[in-house]
């Protein structure tokens, strides 16, 4: 399983401690450019950013591939969506990951992709 940004974002913040949780017990990885938007954020306080990296440094990371760019590219060609969601979307269909996150509306669309959100009630 992938975890996509808004998920790792959320996962800081107080009233998501179940999200937290839920990381903790699943460890997901995560891919170098939820790494990039996470803290990357330029309004992003020191307290906040420790925090990131703090769950951060519990996941495997998931670097992309020349496959990943590829897969990228025709997302991008089929269906406007942004750089950092085509790349992500591509990473876990070339690694045949399932993809955690709360937006999957953005992605149903992807053929073959996989999607969780640890957010929806049950």
């Amino acid at each position: 399983m992938l975890i996509d940004s808004n998920l790792i974002i959320y996962s800081v913040q107080p009233q998501f401690q179940p999200l937290r949780e839920w990381l903790l017990e699943t460890l997901p990885k995560y891919s170098i450019i939820s790494r990039v938007e996470v803290l990357g954020y330029h309004r992003l306080q020191d307290v906040e950013k420790q925090a990131l990296i703090n769950v951060l440094e519990n996941l495997e990371i998931v670097y992309l591939s020349h496959s990943s760019y590829e897969l990228a590219i025709s997302l991008k060609q089929q269906h406007k969506m942004s750089l950092g969601d085509a790349l992500i979307a591509a990473t876990c269909l070339e690694k045949n990951l399932c993809l955690a996150t709360r937006n999957t509306d953005d992605f149903a669309w992807i053929n073959g992709l996989e999607l969780f959100n640890p957010l929806e009630t049950k």
